[in-house]
Parts: C-alpha cells; sequence; structure tokens
C-alpha cells in the first residue's frame, strides 16, 4: 500500500475524524458508542487540544485512514508529544500502516526538538501490544486512577 500523504491534521478534518474514529472503535475489543455524533465531535477537540496542539493525519487514495491526536506538554525531563487518541481504520489494519504512521510521527516529532512521545493504553487491548511491538515502555510505576461521581 502506497501512503500518499502524512500531514498535520487540522478541524477541517472532524467530519472525516469522526467516521474513522467510530469505525475503529465500534467494535471488537472496544464497542464504543459513538451514536452521538455531537458528543464525539466535542470529545475529539477536547483530545486534540482545539486542534491547536499537534495532530497529524495520514491519508491512503484520498481517503482519511490513520488519526493521532495529542497535545505538547511541557515536563522536567523535555517536551513530549502526549498522544491522547490514535486510530487506523480496520479495514487497513495488519498492513503496517500503524507502525508506519507512528514512524513519521515520531520523525516530525524529533525535528520540532520533542523529547519523547506519551500515551496511555490499556494493558489487555491489542493496542498494548501494538505500541510495545514498536518501542514503547511499560511505565510498571505509572498508574491511572480514576473516581466516579455519578449518583
Amino acid at each position: 500500500m502506497v501512503i500518499e500523504e502524512f500531514f498535520e491534521i487540522d478541524e477541517s478534518y472532524l467530519d472525516e475524524i469522526a467516521k474513522l474514529y467510530r469505525s475503529a472503535f465500534k467494535g471488537e475489543p472496544w464497542n464504543d458508542d459513538w451514536s452521538d455524533t455531537a458528543q464525539l465531535r466535542e470529545y475529539l477537540k477536547d483530545v486534540s487540544g482545539d486542534f491547536k496542539d499537534l495532530n497529524y493525519g495520514l491519508k491512503n487514495e484520498g481517503k482519511l485512514v490513520a488519526v493521532s491526536l495529542g497535545t505538547v506538554r511541557h515536563w522536567w525531563e523535555g517536551t513530549n508529544y502526549n498522544i491522547e487518541e490514535f486510530c487506523v481504520d480496520p479495514a487497513v489494519q495488519g498492513q503496517g500502516i500503524g507502525s508506519h504512521f507512528l514512524d513519521l510521527i515520531e520523525s516530525d516529532i524529533r525535528t520540532k526538538g520533542l523529547a519523547g512521545i506519551f500515551l496511555q493504553t490499556d494493558n489487555d487491548m491489542p493496542s498494548y501490544r501494538f505500541y510495545l511491538k514498536n518501542g514503547f515502555s511499560d511505565l510498571t510505576k505509572h498508574v491511572s486512577l480514576y473516581k466516579s461521581v455519578k449518583e
């Protein structure tokens, strides 16, 4: 598969991003219900830093096939690209596109002088193995906490 275009994506792609995101996460193992389009659009704006931070897209044959939405965060070790959401069109998964996309992102953030990439995922999901395969390390001491405040 020949990738046509790697680019910094902006809000003008919001509808395409929403369609890709919904497709990537509607099935197993996630089973996310993003039927509320307005809620999905707001979520994507949130995780992209309102498209003011650093967000990437990858097109093949004119179609958006991968997206990485994230923010630039300053940390004592240096400035990082924090990936909030990363997805590849299910129709092209397993063809090396996600790994290639990560390589392109890594190269681009390196030229921008960033120190690293940070992300979170569940260790019981296929994405965990994907990120390990692509050189990410498990921060075994790092813990994410959550508290529901719903009644």
